[in-house]
C-alpha cells in the first residue's frame, strides 16, 4: 500500500506548494517512488512550481447531472421555476423556460415537481480533467481542473487520489499538496492519508485555521507535524504556535524564514531549492525534506509514536420534556 502524505494548512498562501515539492524533490533523490498530486482542483499551481509546460494525459470527468427541458413537451407552467431553491430556471422573452447549466446542482427537485412526466430530463455533464505529467525531477505529477461552475471538487480529488493509487505500487509515496480551508477538497485529500504535514505562517488568520485543520487531522487519527513559514516576521504568534503544538502533541518539523527570493522562485516556475539552493529558506527547507525521508524510513513507528488520542464518543444531550 502506498505511503500518503498530506501537506495542508488551513489557510490558503503560507507555503504549501513550496513544502510540497521541495518533499517530493527530495524523496525522489534519495531513491524512493514519488507520485505528486495537486489537490486543490479549483485553483491548482503545484505544476508551476515543478515547471510542468504541458500534459501526458487528460481525463475527462463526468459525475454532474444537471436538468434540461424538452421544449416540445413543456406546457410552460412554471412550477419548475417555482420549486428551484438555486433560481437556475429562467423565463425568456419567448415564454419558454429554460435551465442554467451553470447554477444547475442537479437536484432532481423540478423534474419531481413538473407536472408532464419527461419534460425534464437529466444528463450527464463533464466536471473537469484530471491531469498527468512528467516532471523534470523524476517523478509523475497528478492534477486537475475543474470546469466553471461545477461543483464536486472533494469527488475530483478523490479520483486524483485513485489515478495516483494506479501508478503506483506498494513502495511508493504520495505527497499530496492539499488545497486552502477544511472543506470537501481538504477532507478528500486528507481521508485515508497517513502522514500530515501542517503549515502555518505566524498570523493571526493562520493560526486559526490551522487549529481547524489540526481538528480534522485528529477526526481521521492522523499524526501531525508543523511546519512555520516565515516564522521571524511575528515572533509572538510563532510563540503562540508553539505552545499550541506542545499542548497538543505535534512535533515542530522545521521553520522556514522570510526570504524575498521565494516570489522570485515561482516566477521562474522552479523550486525554491533549485533556483536559489543557498539562500536561507531553501536551506531551511531542505533540512525539513531530511526530516521527512527519516520519517518514512520508518513511518509506522513514528505513526504509533505521534498518532493523536482517540476523541470521546459523542454524548447527545437529552432534554426531558417539561414536567417530567
Amino acid at each position: 500500500m502506498p505511503l500518503e502524505l498530506a501537506i495542508a494548512s488551513g489557510k490558503g498562501g503560507v507555503g504549501k506548494s513550496t513544502v510540497s515539492s521541495t518533499v517530493a524533490i527530495m524523496l525522489a533523490r534519495s531513491g524512493r517512488e514519488v507520485v505528486a498530486v495537486d489537490a486543490d482542483a479549483d485553483a491548482p499551481n503545484l505544476h508551476l512550481v515543478l515547471g510542468v509546460d504541458g500534459w501526458r494525459e487528460e481525463k475527462p470527468y463526468s459525475d454532474t447531472m444537471i436538468a434540461k427541458i424538452v421544449d416540445d413537451m413543456c406546457v410552460r407552467c412554471g412550477v419548475c421555476a417555482d420549486v428551484c431553491t438555486y433560481d437556475a430556471v429562467h423565463l425568456l422573452e419567448d415564454g419558454r423556460y429554460m435551465i442554467s447549466p451553470v447554477l444547475c446542482e442537479g437536484c432532481s427537485t423540478c423534474s419531481l415537481a413538473c407536472p408532464i412526466d419527461g419534460a425534464i430530463v437529466r444528463e450527464r455533464v463533464e466536471s473537469g480533467k484530471v491531469l498527468l505529467a512528467d516532471t523534470g525531477y523524476g517523478f509523475p505529477l497528478v492534477s486537475a481542473r475543474l470546469n466553471p461552475g461545477r461543483p464536486n471538487t472533494g469527488k475530483l480529488v478523490t479520483e486524483e487520489k485513485d489515478v495516483a493509487k494506479s501508478i503506483a505500487n506498494e513502495n511508493t509515496i504520495i505527497v499530496l499538496d492539499s488545497a486552502a480551508g477544511v472543506g470537501c477538497q481538504v477532507i478528500s485529500s486528507l481521508a485515508g492519508a497517513h502522514i500530515a504535514i501542517l503549515v502555518a505562517e505566524p498570523t493571526p488568520a493562520s493560526l486559526s485555521d490551522l487549529k481547524r485543520v489540526h481538528t480534522l487531522t485528529k477526526h481521521f487519527m492522523m499524526p501531525s507535524a508543523i511546519v512555520i513559514n516565515k516564522y521571524d516576521i511575528r515572533e509572538d504568534l510563532t510563540e503562540e504556535i508553539e505552545i499550541y503544538s506542545k499542548e497538543n502533541g505535534i512535533e515542530i518539523m522545521g521553520r522556514i524564514p522570510y526570504d524575498d527570493v521565494v516570489p522570485r522562485s515561482m516566477a521562474m516556475m522552479k523550486p525554491l531549492i533549485e533556483a536559489f539552493p543557498d539562500s536561507p529558506a531553501a536551506k531551511a527547507l531542505k533540512r525539513i525534506g531530511m526530516e521527512v525521508i527519516e520519517i518514512v524510513s520508518d513511518w509506522r513507528r513514528w505513526w504509533i509514536q505521534h498518532k493523536p488520542k482517540r476523541p470521546e464518543p459523542y454524548k447527545p444531550v437529552i432534554i426531558s420534556p417539561r414536567g417530567r
